[in-house]
């Protein structure tokens, strides 16, 4: 590129639209799999079929709400937004707490826990300075590997034919498997072996290239594709609404964890892209276009939003710190979530495709938990405070039952072991005295 060092540490620089539409499709690119993947996991969870008009309606809300929210950051409004180019998207953190409040009280009720949650997540952006050393590199890393410890098992279900066949004879079969793992290998190898936009996008091009073989397999599925309109807007209160107490809280207390997340990647862009520290400014309006995005979301039917990671480490790649190159993809994201096509198409592709493009996304999840927690010092007290979380949680998760005696609200909020996990990692590491 032709720009000038100090234009390209500017968030406020137009790049020449030739160079700046390019760019801003890449980052949609990056993000595009990650975007669409929780919705597919909720709607099923919920118990709409495999390519159901529910599910190809949470898809195109998946893209239209992260789109409005990453318009919240780049352009802002009064205090919301950071004005930087950060990359909103469905948040897989919440997904552990969501599948329990889906099966327990019905999506009216994770939808009304979204909009209350969401709030609560604006109104943190007011404190969040305050807030952040409740949440070192031991808290936050531990609860991240979590929650990737608790998706993984959805990838293996997904690429071994879905939740429907176990039990059945066709779980697992040989034909799941290759499709899967075609995905797995053409990311890994595109991932390492080329650069740019290939590089950048290889989960979405291991999908296609999955999608292609399922196709000569015989096991891709249009019929819904041709139905699919043209164009349809969003429909407020798609799913209804219910207050329930167990998934309001568990939305809040998953609010505040993704409101670190951002909070890091805020620190990410400014650091990688300008060599600066983030403002308080920037940090509190960026939180509170987090909690403004994922409220609206949840009243027309979509998932809670937080900041994308790996477009942060796109703009570090590119030097770029231009906001109005994330505009324009946030335009493009918004256009193709009006386009139900789009969402039919997504939702065509065999689970087992999606299976292996999970199984990728979900282990760089724990992966990024495994990340934090290598600035961890690590002395008995630091490795007593992950232990107790580490068991509590991941054992919560694998024995269930082992709660069954709890009240009902109690027991949605316990079985993914995520929260119990956050909180006793919080606490012991609020109450333990420091070692030398």
């Amino acid at each position: 590129m032709s720009n000038s060092s100090d234009n390209m540490k500017d968030p406020d620089y137009m790049p020449p639209l030739q160079e700046a539409v390019p760019l801003g499709i890449q980052h949609i690119l990056a993000m595009f799999v990650s975007n669409f993947t929780p919705a597919i996991i909720i709607s099923l969870a919920a118990g709409f079929a495999f390519g159901s008009a529910d599910m190809v309606y949470m898809i195109q809300m998946a893209m239209v709400f992260s789109g409005i929210a990453t318009l919240f950051q780049t352009v802002g409004a009064g205090p919301v937004g950071a004005r930087l180019p950060i990359v909103q998207g469905t948040s897989f953190a919440f997904i552990p707490v969501m599948i329990p409040v889906v099966k327990g009280a019905g999506m009216a009720a994770l939808m009304g826990g979204i909009i209350i949650g969401g709030i609560f997540h604006f109104l943190l952006g007011t404190v969040i300075g305050r807030i952040r050393n409740w949440l070192p590199p031991l808290v936050t890393g531990t609860i991240v590997l979590l929650i990737g410890l608790a998706l993984v098992k959805v990838g293996i279900q997904y690429a071994a034919g879905g939740v429907p066949l176990q039990g059945k004879p066709g779980f697992g079969a040989l034909n799941h498997w290759v499709l899967a793992l075609v995905v797995i290998i053409v990311t890994l190898g595109l991932k390492f072996f080329t650069k740019g936009l290939l590089s950048t996008a290889a989960v979405l091009l291991g999908l296609f290239a999955g999608c292609v073989v399922a196709l000569f397999m015989g096991d891709m599925n249009f019929g819904r594709v041709g139905s699919a309109a043209w164009f349809a807007l969003p429909n407020p209160l798609h799913f209804g609404i219910e207050f329930n107490i167990a998934a309001i809280i568990g939305m809040c207390l998953m609010g505040i964890v993704s409101a670190i997340e951002t909070v890091g990647d805020v620190s990410g862009i400014t650091k990688g892209g300008a060599g600066r520290e983030a403002t308080d400014k920037e940090v509190s309006g960026a939180t509170m276009a987090d909690g403004l995005g994922s409220s609206l979301a949840g009243i027309f039917g979509a998932l809670p939003n937080t900041s994308f990671s790996q477009n942060v480490g796109l703009i570090s790649m590119t030097g770029l710190m231009s906001r109005h190159v994330v505009t324009i993809g946030a335009i493009f994201l918004i256009i193709a979530g009006l386009i139900p096509k789009v969402g039919a198409v997504i939702s065509s592709m065999p689970i087992s495709v999606l299976g292996g493009g999970v199984i990728v996304m979900f282990g760089m999840v724990a992966a990024a938990g495994v990340n934090m927690l290598s600035d961890v010092k690590w002395n008995r007290r630091n490795m007593l405070i992950f232990a107790v979380a580490v068991s509590l949680g991941l054992g919560l998760q694998l024995v269930p039952e082992a709660l069954q005696h709890l009240p009902a609200t109690a027991k949605v909020l316990m079985t993914s072991g995520l929260l119990p996990a956050a909180i006793i990692a919080i606490v012991l590491n609020m109450v333990l005295p420091e070692e030398d």
